[in-house]
């Protein structure tokens, strides 16, 4: 699968994944960044308080990673930053299920603590969602680029069908699509 060819470069769905990424890497930065400003030991498994969360040197350095590879995807676009965001977010979702079951053991190398766990969680969910945006539901609409590849056939001949007539303008669709009114008599 080339994801270069499933979404046009100026489609709007760029968008949500570029902010998505944008968002999601910046906070992860800033995250990291004040975790380098306290000069933490870097596997210190009991962790210092951090923006309401426990961290240590070795999660301020994920998390400014993780924070750079986003926003690499926010600047590169398009299904670059999709495919991105569900990979990170992914990893985020594992990441919590993984820690959930290190909590209070000599593992615990990250210091994670339950409100860890949860952004860990929450933060994955956000940016897989951010990721998966327009490419995984079961109403995509037609002029869905992900659409119109799981059906190549209904795609194919809705296009036929829309080069074969002209498209109405908006006031004369607006007259035409209201039920029991005609062209002619719009009340």
């Amino acid at each position: 699968m080339d994801l270069r060819n499933d979404l046009p470069v100026d489609h709007r769905l760029a968008t949500v994944y570029r902010y998505g990424a944008g968002l999601s890497g910046l906070a992860l930065l800033c995250f990291g960044a004040l975790g380098f400003a306290q000069q933490l030991s870097f596997f210190g498994t009991n962790g210092t308080r951090i923006a309401g969360l426990s961290s240590n040197g070795a999660l301020s350095l994920i998390s400014v990673v993780f924070g750079l590879v986003l926003i690499v995807g926010a600047v590169i676009g398009g299904n670059i930053a999709s495919a991105i965001n569900m990979a990170v977010g992914t990893l985020f979702i594992l990441s919590g299920f993984v820690n959930l079951g290190l909590l209070e053991r000599s593992a615990n190398v990250l210091g994670f603590r339950m409100p860890n766990v949860l952004f860990s969680f929450l933060m994955g969910l956000i940016i897989l969602t951010f990721g998966m945006y327009g490419r995984v539901s079961g109403g995509l609409p037609a002029d869905n680029p992900y659409w119109r590849r799981r059906h190549p056939e209904a795609a194919r001949r809705l296009a036929e069908l829309g080069a074969s007539r002209p498209r109405p303008t908006t006031a004369a669709f607006a007259v035409t699509s209201r039920p029991g009114t005609s062209p002619r008599n719009p009340s």
